[in-house]
């Protein structure tokens, strides 16, 4: 399984593969000594990868002082340095347990088109591999088609769905789901939620009103919110994060369509901007090929 897993998630990274590290191996190739030219044309690249200038700049500092405390002379020990220095910045930010006891709620967020849904079915049908059980609100009420979208994941994942009309009340849906899992001993609701960010206050009251909900009728549940981005946005995805973090607690994010991308540093720079990890990776359209995220696997991959 995990050597599957690493085959698909090398696959799904070819197109970041060809524009970022083999690039590091083109320019290390050419390069005769470590000097300055050399980090300014890594430095350039990773900007080009859509790594963004701020994230760029802490990991050429980090591979300088790498560098300097191996007492690296030759070229060809950089990108096992760049390496590490990429490892150490996905494994910054701590995740906590979605799963950790017998009752658990994982909220959904994200604006339409990001692949919220999808990962929302295939999230299901991870856990439920694991032998969990598991139960899907669909609380995304005012998009057109939302509730049937989930309605087909729910029955795709083989798992149960708590559901009303279009335009119903959200947190509504949210108290039946609640009710619904505790009367069948559910190990995990997942709530799908509204991402209309254009309109802030609407977003926080509504979200603010789906917690109440929670913390009135299953405060003993354990809570993760998970914020869905697009990887094809590359640095647009930073935005929103930080957009949507100015209305609600986002305790990690699913970062979707990696494979349709060259821009998968942007996984890089999500860690270092916003310190939220990354809890699972999408790289392909089956219901297996949403991934949790490994950092010592994507980078593996990024570089074989």
């Amino acid at each position: 399984m995990f050597g599957g897993f690493f085959d698909k998630l090398k696959s799904g990274l070819s197109k970041t593969k060809s524009t970022f590290t083999d690039k590091v191996s083109e320019i290390l190739k050419l390069t005769v000594s470590i000097d300055e030219d050399m980090y300014e044309e890594l430095e350039e690249l990773l900007i080009t990868a859509d790594i963004g200038m701020n994230t760029t700049m802490a990991i050429i500092d980090n591979l300088k002082r790498k560098i300097k405390e191996k007492k690296l002379k030759d070229p060809s020990g950089v990108t096992q340095c760049l390496k590490e220095v990429l490892l150490e910045q996905l494994s910054s930010a701590a995740k906590r347990d979605i799963v950790g006891g017998d009752k658990n709620v994982l909220l959904i967020i994200g604006v339409n088109g990001v692949g919220k849904t999808t990962s929302i079915g295939k999230i299901a049908n991870l856990y439920k591999n694991e032998g969990r059980r598991v139960l899907l609100a669909a609380a995304d009420t005012f998009r057109a088609g939302a509730i049937e979208q989930l309605d087909v994941w729910s029955k795709r994942s083989g798992v149960d769905i708590i559901k009303q009309l279009e335009g119903a009340d959200p947190a509504a849906v949210v108290f039946d789901a609640i009710q619904a899992a505790k009367a069948r001993k559910t190990e995990l609701l997942i709530c799908d939620t509204a991402g209309r960010l254009h309109n802030k206050k609407n977003l926080m009251d509504e979200l603010s009103k789906i917690n109440r909900v929670i913390d009135r009728e299953y405060s003993e549940s354990n809570r993760t919110a998970l914020l869905v981005l697009d990887a094809t946005t590359g640095q647009n995805a930073i935005i929103q994060a930080k957009q949507f973090k100015e209305v609600c607690n986002i305790d990690g994010i699913i970062l979707t369509k990696l494979d349709g991308t060259a821009k998968g540093g942007v996984v890089i720079s999500i860690q270092k901007e916003l310190n939220i990890p990354v809890y699972f990776i999408g790289v392909g359209e089956g219901i297996d090929d949403l991934q949790e995220f490994n950092p010592e696997m994507f980078v593996d991959a990024l570089f074989e």
